[in-house]
């Protein structure tokens, strides 16, 4: 799951394949409508909510409609999604390569939850075994009619599954909030 080198394809290929058949390896801690599912997460689980306005207008909500659906979110330089031409739809396999501090990792979710609708598009995932952290995360804009803002919403309930993510534990939420700042940055710039 850590690497001193970046992953190739032919290690992307593998880990997708190791994956295939692996369900997602966490509880239900979040619903694509509603967020947390209990009054808190459960122990030791860290519970992040970030939100922020990225455009204004029916055509803002198109152009992040359309980043989404290219995984802009995740297009941050030290992050990005390592199988690109995989659809957001329920099912799906979402491989998320990262590189901090000289290590580089790869990690795979499934998306067990969709939503595509005039005012909304978003996904919830879920990390399977072949994952440095254990939980679920939604991604999720909205158009509110009303103010014609578009919003732009990252919700996460999460705790470290490998031994250096759990020893790395400070850190690893430094770089889980960095990863909120830097795709909510680079979802505004959808809107250029």
């Amino acid at each position: 799951m850590f690497s001193l080198t970046r992953p190739n394809q032919d290690t992307i290929d593998v880990a997708l394949n190791r994956a295939a058949g692996l369900p997602a390896a966490c509880p239900n801690l979040l619903s694509l409508r509603d967020g947390l599912t209990a009054t808190k997460p459960p122990w030791g689980f860290a519970h992040d909510v970030s939100l922020s306005q990225i455009g204004k207008g029916e055509s803002a909500f198109a152009r992040a409609r359309l980043a989404m659906e290219q995984w802009a979110e995740f297009d941050l330089g030290w992050v990005r999604v390592a199988n690109p031409t995989a659809d957001v739809r329920k099912g799906e396999l979402v491989a998320v390569e990262a590189h901090t501090v000289g290590l580089w990792s790869l990690n795979l979710s499934r998306i067990v939850e969709t939503v595509n609708t005039p005012d909304r598009i978003g996904f919830l995932y879920a990390t399977t075994a072949l994952h440095i952290e254990e939980g679920q995360e939604r991604f999720l804009i909205e158009l509110d009619r009303s103010s014609g803002r578009v919003l732009y919403l990252i919700e996460a309930v999460s705790r470290p599954r490998h031994l250096l993510a759990r020893l790395g534990w400070p850190l690893g939420r430094a770089m889980q909030s960095r990863f909120r700042r830097d795709s909510h940055a680079r979802m505004r710039r959808s809107d250029r």
